[in-house]
């Protein structure tokens, strides 16, 4: 039998990510999609420590670290150089939410709309963990941050940025989520295949910001796709939208809110709310893919 994930480990022992890290399994699967024929520009972020300290690094590829809002732009050079050496190398920028929504999507933007040759992934903790907990664009409506206590909470949406490089017209965009390995690596690898700029946005639970057990990693982000808070998704050329894993019955946001301690201060009429967003941006979804999905 043909197995659907490469067995080759790139991603080597000794890194420095929490119990549970997300963002860790994401690079793990990637690199596995990627091969060892990869260069990554890794700004400031999670993974710049992840990585560990110099000399050391935990993913046997080159790495560049780089400005906390350069990301793509280092990305953008560092193919441009293997490009006059004659190398057919795969560049991956790869940064976290905080690098991506918000510090970085100026050069994120810029490499979108030239349609520079490279990868970029988001590895989504839904705050600035790196640098304790705060609220990030990527931060959900009501979730507790160091920065937006249990008194006064996100007042404010997570920032769609999958419509953001959509409006872009970039050749594939996806989301992913390290429950669904299957879907990943083949989206990883879909985009390897692909010229110009690629954006892929993985769902990465993060223990100590979302207050979790870290043996909960898993299940937190199968049931953010089986509550369709995060739903998986392709998108070609900014206009072709498709689901790749269609939820049927989907389970209440409860059962995804109530393992979090950052959310244990919503009352009923919170989670409602919550409810109502998710279902009205599933309505918006659907819109875009067709009803049929």
């Amino acid at each position: 039998m043909k197995l659907s994930i490469p067995e080759k480990e790139i991603l080597g022992h000794g890194h420095l990510a929490c119990q549970g890290c997300g963002a860790a399994l994401a690079m793990r699967y990637a690199l596995k999609a990627f091969g060892t024929n990869t260069a990554l520009s890794v700004p400031a972020c999670c993974w710049s420590v992840i990585d560990g300290p110099f000399p050391h690094s935990s993913v046997n590829v080159p790495l560049f670290h780089t400005a906390f809002e350069t990301a793509a732009s280092a990305a953008s050079g560092i193919k441009a150089g293997f490009e006059v050496q004659g190398r057919d190398v795969t560049v991956v920028a790869w940064a976290g939410d905080g690098g991506t929504y918000d510090i970085g999507i100026q050069a994120l933007s810029g490499a979108a709309e030239r349609n520079d040759d490279l990868i970029y992934v988001c590895y989504d903790n839904e705050a600035y963990m790196n640098t304790g907990v705060q609220r990030s664009g990527s931060t959900p409506y009501l979730s507790w941050t160091t920065t937006t206590p249990v008194k006064h909470p996100k007042d404010r949406p997570k920032k769609d940025i999958i419509s953001i490089m959509a409006a872009h017209r970039i050749p594939y965009l996806a989301t992913a989520s390290v429950a669904f390995p299957e879907d990943m690596i083949a989206k990883f690898k879909k985009a390897k295949e692909i010229k110009g700029t690629r954006f892929l946005l993985v769902f990465s639970p993060c223990p100590p910001g979302w207050r979790t057990n870290p043996i909960n990693t898993v299940k937190l982000a199968r049931l953010a796709v089986e509550t369709r808070v995060f739903p998986l998704i392709e998108v070609e050329n900014g206009r072709n939208w498709k689901l790749t894993k269609k939820v049927r019955k989907e389970k209440p946001v409860v059962e995804y809110l109530k393992l979090q301690g950052r959310f244990k201060h919503l009352t009923e009429d919170n989670v409602a709310e919550i409810q109502e967003n998710v279902n009205r941006e599933w309505e918006i979804l659907m819109d875009k893919v067709g009803k049929d999905e």
